[in-house]
């Protein structure tokens, strides 16, 4: 994956390498390992588990780093200065991803699990469904997005923009968001070990990434960063697949007595994704936003941060819960489900630019 600087000067370049466009079957064969190897040798996966202080598992909080960091070290948080560039697309962006997305998706846990799925799901584990799916919703995509934007020809400075800015919210609001929302779902919050992971898992990775970018780009400028980049993608991929081992060798057992529930899972998820994305896409079409802007704002909007929605999961309620399987039937759909939406917003864009050339300002 290139830096965002690569972007903008090489738009030709293919923006989905081949790993990440196959990352559903990585993640679907990493879950299959997990099961074997937590049934088959159930000892080091324990003696993993028990490897925790303060409430933190210090072996998934080291491939959380691995996960996280390089993704933050592509974020520039300079661009902050041209949000009112394009102040409508940042204002369908922020209030899409912090006032719609993570209510949204909160509902429809309350909708589908905790109603119309409740009979098929262990009930011991329905509220911790829907708090792994509003942990999911509440941690706006920060890496992929780069990606999703390339594919639509997206206006790179916007992405960028939006991406910094959606990360500045996230430090402050990520907690408040979801401790509200468990709260509502009258599930009990652990704000302290909340609050911790967002120290853990945001505050210190966006320092060492903002201090490693600064050091890079001060030594070898773009070049240096976008071959750092490049070395890190795959200790990336590796940290979060092998997080999925480790993740599916303890939920393994319950998998195998109810494969149905990844499939329940999904469907609110994929439902958020589609429904966000088109609230995001029509706003803009509507306020008159460039085709190029809107596109991003709709995929942002549509994303997540899966990797901190694990990290923040295993660390509120632990490896066996049904929240960190939910963020992680999140990282199972994202790739598939999100293609799906460039194709549409792609196919889409005489619509888009009909109804937006008809918009006076």
């Amino acid at each position: 994956m290139t830096s965002v600087a690569e972007i903008s000067r090489r738009r030709a370049m293919p923006a989905l390498g081949t790993f990440e466009r196959y990352l559903t079957l990585w993640v679907a064969l990493c879950i299959l390992a997990g099961i074997a190897l937590g049934r088959l040798v159930p000892g080091p996966f324990q003696a993993l588990g028990c490897l925790t202080v303060a409430e933190v598992n210090i072996p998934v909080a080291l491939l959380i780093w691995l996960m996280i960091v390089p993704m933050l070290l592509k974020v520039d948080f300079g661009a902050l200065h041209r949000v009112a560039e394009q102040w409508r697309g940042i204002a369908v962006t922020v209030g899409i991803n912090w006032l719609v997305k993570p209510f949204s998706m909160a509902l429809l846990g309350w909708l589908f699990v905790g109603w119309m799925f409740r009979g098929w799901l262990p009930a011991d584990q329905i509220d911790s469904y829907i708090a792994g799916l509003i942990i999911l919703a509440a941690a706006p995509c920060t890496a992929m997005v780069f990606v999703w934007s390339n594919l639509t020809d997206g206006e790179p400075n916007f992405t960028l923009t939006q991406v910094a800015l959606n990360d500045t919210i996230m430090v402050f609001a990520f907690a408040p968001i979801v401790g509200l929302l468990l709260g509502l779902s009258s599930i009990t919050v652990p704000w302290t070990t909340l609050f911790l992971s967002v120290v853990l898992y945001i505050v210190v990775p966006v320092i060492a990434a903002q201090l490693w970018r600064r050091s890079l780009l001060g030594r070898g400028g773009d070049a240096a960063l976008a071959a750092t980049l490049r070395k890190l993608q795959p200790i990336s991929l590796a940290a979060l697949l092998a997080t999925l081992v480790l993740l599916f060798g303890f939920q393994g057992e319950e998998i195998i007595r109810q494969p149905l529930i990844i499939v329940l899972l999904a469907i609110p998820i994929v439902i958020q994704v589609y429904l966000n994305a088109a609230l995001a896409y029509g706003l803009n079409r509507a306020l008159g936003v460039p085709h190029n802007v809107g596109c991003p704002c709709a995929l942002i909007g549509a994303s997540n941060f899966f990797e901190l929605a694990v990290a923040a999961a295993i660390a509120l309620f632990g490896f066996h819960s049904g929240a960190a399987l939910a963020t992680v039937v999140g990282v199972l759909v994202e790739v598939p489900v999100m293609l799906s939406v460039v194709r549409i917003v792609l196919r889409t864009r005489a619509w888009y630019e009909h109804g937006n050339s008809a918009v006076t300002l």
